[in-house]
């Protein structure tokens, strides 16, 4: 089949998501509470704490994106930066949870933030040109379909090790000690992602095109005036806004709503375990009844579900469960169409102009979902606050009833509303295959 790829490249490819998946949720989910519960500190500021690192890569991942295009190595230009770059994150985020008692919660913080920022500034190194490959090693149009079904399908068993044996760990060990050597226990899964991406594409094809000309400046202007890609990343912002909300609220859900001992990690497993088996079943659908409709789909389930978890307080918890499961089926058809649409955007504009832009357009790309990832748990911490949710050194101070609405309405009612409105972006994309033809030829 042209264009398609051995099975040991599309495996090798996806195992980088180890990588962008145990970094994409472990401080979605730990960091807030270690910030709120563990560290005592105000949840406006344990926010703004969380969101300026991912403000920073905003403005990173553009560069970062321009760099690979124009790095040229025997390797690619984008394998030597999954190595440099997932390495750095790893050892960054091994640090993250790991600071001593400075004696002052600031201090405290303030070596939390340090950390972050450097997380933050080693990831851009790795997930922009990581996903800016498949653009670049296959000029399928279906087969970028394939190729994100396996990289969602090891996302999401990630996101379920990950989001799942955090708390636990966390808890087994208990107070700053269990987040600390939880931190470690990430960094090394972290590696094992970096270093199976990097051997795994080793023998993946590429296709040569020359980078860009021109200015940064004047390359993030042609990729503004894309627009398809426009409404495509809108919507996936709003997207990973609602995603980066609800990701923040489990830890609270499960112990200020739920009430109950290993709620977070049953959450987590309910929210992966569908999305582990249906996501070949969505790369199928996008097949038969082409990507745009598919994300569609996708997203009104997901909102579906989020819409269901309203009942949260007043329900039995499997009702909650039952709900995420949803969010979770929703979730990976909602990660697969995308990520398979951006290569065709790339794509289409270097078949247009002889000139690759895939760097750049994937670093807009990856800026666009840190900040909606980095606003998600900022504006949960904003409901935090204005539901005068009480923080403390322990964990057990006790949430008056407006901040447990909150909780339950930033984790449901919110995000709900943020996935049905990315819609109205959504319907207007109008790439797909029959254009992709016309270009190409």
């Amino acid at each position: 089949m042209p264009g398609s790829l051995p099975r040991s490249v599309r495996f090798g490819y996806a195992t980088g998501s180890v990588a962008t998946g145990a970094f994409g949720t472990v401080p979605g989910l730990m960091l807030l509470p270690f910030l709120t519960d563990s560290l005592g500190i105000a949840a406006l500021w344990a926010g703004f704490i969380v969101f300026l690192p991912k403000a920073w890569d905003v403005v990173l991942n553009p560069i970062a994106g321009r760099i690979s295009d124009r790095t040229v190595d025997h390797r690619g230009p984008r394998r030597p930066w999954l190595l440099r770059g997932g390495l750095a994150l790893a050892a960054a985020f091994a640090l993250l949870f790991a600071g001593p008692d400075l004696g002052s919660r600031w201090l405290d913080a303030g070596w939390v933030l340090v950390c972050f920022l450097g997380c933050a500034t080693a990831y851009a190194f790795f997930q922009v040109p990581y996903v800016a490959m498949p653009a670049e090693i296959t000029d399928s149009y279906d087969e970028r379909t394939r190729l994100m079904s396996w990289r969602v399908a090891i996302l999401a068993f990630t996101i379920m090790l990950a989001g799942a044996t955090a708390p636990l760990i966390r808890d087994a060990v208990g107070g700053r000690a269990g987040y600390r050597v939880m931190g470690v226990v990430m960094a090394l899964i972290i590696v094992t992602g970096v270093v199976g991406s990097y051997v795994g594409t080793r023998s993946a094809p590429h296709f040569e095109v020359r980078a860009g000309a021109g200015t940064l400046r004047d390359q993030l202007r042609i990729v503004s005036q894309a627009r398809d890609f426009r409404l495509l990343l809108t919507t996936f912002v709003l997207q990973a806004l609602a995603t980066g909300c609800m990701l923040a609220g489990v830890d609270y859900l499960a112990g200020d709503v739920l009430e109950r001992s290993g709620a977070a990690t049953i959450l987590f497993v309910c929210f992966v375990g569908p999305a582990l088996l249906l996501t070949p079943l969505w790369a199928r659908l996008g097949t038969r009844v082409g990507k745009k409709q598919g994300y569609v789909a996708a997203s009104l389930v997901l909102a579906a579900g989020a819409l269901a978890a309203v009942v949260a307080r007043e329900a039995p918890a499997w009702v909650v469960f039952a709900a995420t499961g949803l969010i979770g089926v929703g979730y990976a058809g909602a990660q697969v169409f995308p990520m398979a649409m951006l290569p065709d955007a790339a794509a289409a504009d270097a078949r247009r102009t002889g000139e690759n832009r895939a760097g750049v357009f994937t670093g807009v790309w990856t800026a666009g979902e840190t900040l909606g990832l980095a606003l998600g748990p900022g504006l949960f911490a904003l409901l935090l606050a204005l539901g005068d949710y009480r923080s403390s050194t322990d964990g057990d101070a006790v949430q008056p009833d407006s901040a447990v609405t909150m909780i339950v309405l930033g984790f449901s009612v919110v995000p709900a509303a943020l996935v049905l409105v990315s819609l109205w972006w959504l319907a207007r994309y109008s790439l797909g295959d029959p254009e992709l033809e016309e270009v190409a030829a």
